[in-house]
């Protein structure tokens, strides 16, 4: 099950690459105007997708206390620039977006860290309503990226922005 939460990871790194690739070509205002979802912006969504991710992986430093590696992984997370939800310059938006790379190697590098028992192992969430396995939980992470990356593919639909990183392709199944 390891490799299914590894290929989840890459995918989640290549497809946010994709879209920093694609707000790079933005303007700060084009990237901070309101387009109507909810979290106002691209920047708002990728924000959002940000602090998800970090918040996820940061649940997961108790239940992986004794595998070294995958602390590592998310030590990596502990130095990196939060943004705001002000309006960023194009210094701000250079920062974050190294921090969202940081994060999204962190996913990788912790997926790649676990062992089939890590995932196996209960996370202690009270505001959950039970102590799910760290493999559920790691899904619910998956699922949340890719659902506001789809957000996000919508709102470059309606720009006429191609953006194809919706779909996992045989290139990230497991060697």
């Amino acid at each position: 099950m390891k490799e299914i939460f590894v290929m989840y990871a890459k995918y989640n790194q290549a497809g946010n690459k994709t879209i920093y690739d694609i707000l790079d070509g933005f303007s700060s205002e084009d990237r901070e105007k309101d387009r109507g979802s909810y979290y106002k912006s691209l920047s708002g969504l990728l924000r959002h997708i940000f602090g998800g991710t970090c918040f996820f992986l940061g649940m997961f430093k108790a239940v992986v206390a004794q595998n070294a590696a995958a602390l590592k992984a998310l030590a990596a997370l502990d130095g990196v620039t939060r943004a705001g939800d002000a309006a960023m310059s194009e210094g701000e938006w250079k920062a974050f977006k190294g921090s969202l790379e940081t994060a999204d190697a962190a996913f990788v590098n912790f997926a790649e860290a676990l062992s089939d028992a890590d995932l196996d192992l209960p996370l202690k969430i009270e505001w959950y309503g039970g102590n799910p396995p760290l493999s559920f939980m790691l899904h619910q992470l998956v699922v949340h990226n890719t659902h506001h990356r789809g957000q996000m593919s919508q709102i470059f639909d309606s720009l006429k922005i191609d953006n194809d990183y919706s779909g996992i392709s045989a290139a990230f199944l497991p060697r």
